[in-house]
């Protein structure tokens, strides 16, 4: 069953609703990356939008209508085949949510799991979602962890974080990484690779979580999902503006002056 873990204030105005799906949030939580989740609400609440968070497990329906942003988090390898078991009668919903060009961050296992299939540690091969083209494979006796910096070439954006995994991830022809390393491993340390994207789809490797560390990618991806829903022509706050807002009031001057101005 379905249930929200997380909802905005309600002593506030909203001009703005988005409702976010986290994905198996009970079972793939590892390495506080459901901070995300918080991230993305706060940057969302600052952008005047009322957030509402809901976990949808094992069992449950997705429904690609109704959300605007889903989040697809790691966890360990059991943890990882209970929902590989479960993903397959999520998979058309989710595969036209991705087409449709909404919002999805992956991180880790939920990378992983989106594409055709990975190698668990212990050589064990478990099936992906199959609606992305990339494949990971295993490593022996090995794991790429520490600081890592990567380059984002399409947004010219830099984005910083810490990564731990065993799996070595080969992306398809039609995906680019989510940004180019200058250090660390990245996807599999032999193409400079980090991550992906993908249409609105944006995986990675980064943990701790990778929001908190690069908020201007929080900014985009929340600003899409908002644009998706309301319109491209949406005018939002500068992600400069969002650092410096302090309460609603200026929110609300901000939003103001940005609408005068353009």
């Amino acid at each position: 069953m379905v249930y929200t873990s997380l909802h905005s204030p309600q002593d506030r105005d909203y001009q703005y609703q988005l409702n976010l799906a986290h994905l198996y949030g009970d079972l793939l939580n590892t390495y506080g990356d459901n901070g995300n989740i918080l991230m993305m609400k706060y940057v969302g609440e600052k952008l005047g939008a009322e957030v509402t968070v809901d976990i949808v497990s094992i069992g449950d329906h997705f429904d690609n209508n109704h959300y605007d942003i889903v989040f697809f988090g790691g966890g360990q390898d059991y943890e990882q085949s209970i929902v590989a078991k479960d993903l397959p009668t999520k998979k058309e919903t989710i595969d036209q949510f991705i087409q449709d060009h909404k919002v999805i961050l992956a991180i880790c296992g939920g990378f992983q799991l989106l594409g055709q299939y990975y190698i668990q540690a212990n050589g064990v091969k478990i099936n992906g979602i199959g609606v992305m083209g990339h494949y990971t494979l295993n490593q022996d006796n090995n794991r790429f962890i520490g600081d890592i910096k990567i380059h984002n070439d399409t947004f010219n954006e830099t984005y910083y974080g810490f990564e731990n995994h065993q799996g070595r991830t080969f992306l398809s022809d039609d995906e680019k990484p989510l940004g180019r390393v200058i250090y660390g491993n990245g996807n599999n340390e032999k193409d400079d690779s980090e991550g992906v994207h993908y249409k609105n789809v944006y995986g990675s490797y980064f943990h701790g979580p990778i929001l908190s560390r690069n908020a201007n990618l929080a900014y985009r991806l929340v600003t899409t999902a908002l644009k998706n829903k309301y319109g491209q022509d949406l005018i939002l706050p500068s992600y400069d503006d969002i650092l410096s807002l302090e309460t609603p009031e200026e929110y609300v001057d901000v939003k103001s002056k940005a609408t005068v101005e353009d």
